[in-house]
């Protein structure tokens, strides 16, 4: 079962592979795999050895974000509401983790990159994408919000282009992603993409590792990645829509493949 086994982690000399394992599900964030995320982080900021990280889907999609079956378990009104402002507190904590790690990472994208799939992306340093892949921010389509990705790619393709995406909640292809600077590049298939990421390991490999550390660490000190509160006020708000009869009625209808109530 891919869920014994949600983060594959694999070590290739000075690289480390991470691989979203839950194809059956298009890799959508389980706790599960939120524990693995958060276990990983934990090794590699002390391992000195380890200089880049690449993040990867498994069976032809990266991450389609938040596995909307955990935030529809049955349990009372109050505990919904903790529940989901916890899990999603953990779930911008990643992220920050991600982005603060002394290791270069590369975000490789095939097929779904959705909601807290796009946190992955823009929280790496360095993101490519197949020819295939897709971009979205369903959330509002869901009755949810798109809290904690939110100060991502508003950083990655600011402010302007973000709140188009993040309002409308379409599908972008991976050339639109592209042009609006969600991606870094675009390359036409997985066996182009490998390269790329290969060959882009062997560039940042060419630099100090003290020296790569340390300007990831200016290019944080450029300015915050959102203000003070924020990550605490998006969980908030994230707890209250997933508890609300709009996330049960957006989640139904995703799940049941129909428009949800509200559109007309």
């Amino acid at each position: 079962m891919a869920d014994e086994n949600p983060l594959i982690v694999r070590r290739e000399g000075a690289v480390v592979r991470a691989i979203m394992n839950r194809p059956e599900r298009r890799n959508s964030i389980s706790t599960a795999m939120g524990e693995a995320w958060s276990a990983l982080l934990a090794e590699l900021n002390e391992d000195k050895t380890a200089r880049v990280l690449v993040v990867s889907g498994a069976g032809g999609h990266f991450c389609s974000g938040l596995d909307l079956t955990e935030v529809q378990k049955p349990m009372s009104p109050e505990e919904k509401l903790a529940s989901q402002r916890e899990r999603n507190a953990r779930t911008g904590a990643r992220f920050v983790g991600i982005s603060e790690l002394p290791q270069v990472v590369i975000a490789a994208i095939e097929g779904s990159c959705h909601a807290g799939g796009l946190g992955f992306n823009c929280c790496a340093d360095i993101a490519f994408a197949t020819s295939t892949a897709r971009f979205a921010a369903p959330e509002v389509r869901r009755g949810l919000v798109p809290a904690q990705i939110l100060p991502w790619l508003v950083r990655r393709m600011g402010r302007a282009v973000a709140t188009r995406m993040v309002l409308e909640g379409r599908v972008i292809d991976a050339a639109e992603a592209g042009r609006i600077g969600l991606v870094h590049e675009v390359v036409p298939d997985a066996e182009a993409l490998e390269a790329l990421v290969q060959r882009t390991v062997k560039d940042v490999l060419e630099g100090a590792p003290g020296a790569l550390a340390e300007t990831k660490m200016l290019l944080r000190a450029l300015g915050p990645l959102s203000p003070d509160g924020y990550a605490e006020a998006g969980a908030a708000s994230f707890g209250r829509t997933a508890s609300s009869p709009e996330a049960a009625e957006g989640i139904a209808a995703f799940r049941e493949k129909r428009k949800a109530s509200w559109v007309v």
